[in-house]
């Protein structure tokens, strides 16, 4: 090539690839991009013909997505909130009351200031319940019990 010397190629294509990795979700380009920066340092060393430079990012490239791919695997990453957004998945445990008497098996119920579908067995309104799952988006919802010393149920969230 006359000119541009066919590392700095590389190292082009590896920093736009790396760009591009901010911009597009996922974890991929920035493999490539260690690819075509490391296969710009062997060409800056070597001047290797373009069919080895192609081969060797190949290569590289296979050898980084694989080794990163197990790498997360043996590895992930965890959440510091994982119910961040599951907002149903964040309200069980919960105490609620019955807004729309829950019968034959269905019903609304208050949740800080709004309303939920629910599920579970009959009440009356104004009763409370505890939430202990979702289906859908129905809570799932079963009586509190009276506290036996107190003789009142816990307060509502």
């Amino acid at each position: 090539m006359d000119g541009i010397e066919p590392y700095w190629i590389w190292f082009a294509v590896g920093l736009v690839l790396a760009g591009l990795e901010m911009v597009v979700p996922g974890v991929y380009l920035i493999w490539l991009a260690v690819a075509a920066l490391v296969t710009g340092a062997i060409v800056f060393v070597s001047a290797p013909s373009l069919l080895m430079q192609m081969v060797c990012f190949i290569f590289l490239a296979l050898i980084a997505v694989f080794s990163a791919k197990r790498f997360l695997r043996d590895t992930p990453i965890v959440s510091s909130d994982p119910l961040l957004n599951n907002r149903l998945g964040r309200l069980i445990g919960q105490t609620a009351r019955v807004t729309d008497a829950i019968e034959s098996g269905s019903g609304r119920v208050r949740v800080g200031d709004g309303e939920w579908l629910a599920r579970g067995p009959d009440l009356a309104v104004g009763e409370r319940v505890r939430i202990v799952g979702s289906d859908g988006s129905y809570l799932v919802v079963e009586p509190v019990a009276l506290i036996a010393d107190e003789g009142t149920a816990p307060p509502i969230a």
